[in-house]
């Protein structure tokens, strides 16, 4: 009898084409989006976040925006038991397929419908949403994010600032060069859109806002990009694209989450903002002294090669600001910039 042999090769290619067909079909729970959440008894450190890509999504390129909002809300339904804290969408999400043909205005009026939806979602999942959508203000129309809290209430909203030489011929205006962070229960946030990631001051701005997460909705993946955003200002990236992966990046640069041949639509993950960032060598004893005080109370992880360490407080009584006070540490950014005034007065 002869043995039907499928080669590795041949078999994830399957599995792609399958993954492919899978994420255009109804998603397991996409129910009721209020569904009943598990993850209750998570730690108090724990800031659970959903990326989301839309690779393999292109047999929307035929429907209505309400059918890409109807998708998106599927894949996220399987994230919910996680009981979420922050929900990022891909940039204009609900025209990311079908916006040929369509005019300005109304791509406007369906982004309006569309903010109704996901403040509500908001509301009833009990988790901010950065949604992704075109606005408007004093005439102009912007590739904006909209943030809600997790009662619906819209609390920020981030202007795209570099908008590529295409959009703007079609009409859409640059954001204002500075945006404010938008604050939450764990600290500021912030987001940069897709072509921004070339540019440099979007991302300073943010960091010197103390931005602890920025999100990065996008039309591309960014690849090794998302990594160094991260680790250049250091803070946790989130990506959600149109296409390929999207991914989550820690403060050391390093990807904790992604989307992949297994689950090419969907990313959820925990983080856990209680740490900072300092260089090894100058904190070698303060770095003993917590660990005989604290033990497994926090966690400290050293990058030999690159001589940093981060310091990150585990236990849910335990924070970094005390941590912090207590060993007179001084935070990388704020070493920099003490070091800067020094060598500004040498050059006098």
């Amino acid at each position: 009898m002869k043995k039907n042999i499928i080669s590795r090769r041949n078999f994830l290619q399957n599995t792609a084409l399958t993954a492919g067909m899978t994420a255009i079909s109804p998603i397991g729970m996409a129910g009721d989006l209020s569904l009943t959440k598990k993850n209750t008894n998570k730690s108090s450190h724990e800031v659970w976040i959903a990326g989301v890509s839309m690779m393999g999504l292109g047999a929307l390129r035929s429907e209505s925006y309400e059918k890409v909002v109807e998708k998106m809300k599927d894949i996220l339904s399987k994230a919910l038991v996680y009981n979420l804290d922050f929900v990022c969408l891909p940039e204009i999400f609900p025209y990311a397929f079908n916006h040929h043909g369509l005019s300005l205005s109304e791509m406007l009026e369906g982004s309006n419908k569309v903010l109704g939806q996901f403040s509500e979602f908001s509301k009833q999942n009990s988790c901010y949403t950065v949604c992704p959508v075109y606005t408007s203000s004093k005439g102009r129309i912007y590739n904006s994010a909209v943030v809600f809290d997790r009662t619906g209430k819209k609390i920020g909203q981030y202007d795209k600032i570099h908008e590529t030489v295409e959009e703007v011929a079609k009409g859409v205006s640059c954001g204002a060069l500075f945006q404010p962070v938008i604050q939450t229960e764990f600290g500021p946030i912030g987001i940069q859109i897709c072509y921004d990631i070339n540019f440099e001051d979007g991302w300073k701005m943010l960091r010197e806002q103390g931005a602890k997460i920025i999100f990065w909705p996008s039309a591309f993946d960014g690849g090794k990009q998302i990594n160094m955003k991260a680790l250049q200002n250091k803070c946790v990236m989130v990506s959600s694209t149109w296409k390929n992966v999207s991914k989550a990046c820690d403060i050391s640069g390093e990807t904790v989450a992604q989307t992949g041949i297994w689950e090419p639509n969907l990313y959820c993950f925990p983080i856990n903002l209680e740490k900072v960032f300092l260089p090894a060598f100058d904190y070698l004893k303060e770095c003993e002294d917590m660990t005989k005080k604290y033990g497994a109370k926090i966690k400290i992880t050293i990058f030999h090669e690159e001589e940093w360490t981060i310091v990150e407080a585990v236990s849910p009584d335990i924070f970094i600001k005390d941590i912090i006070k207590e060993y007179n540490l001084v935070p990388h950014f704020e070493g920099i910039r003490q070091a800067e005034i020094i060598q500004s007065k040498s050059r006098v």
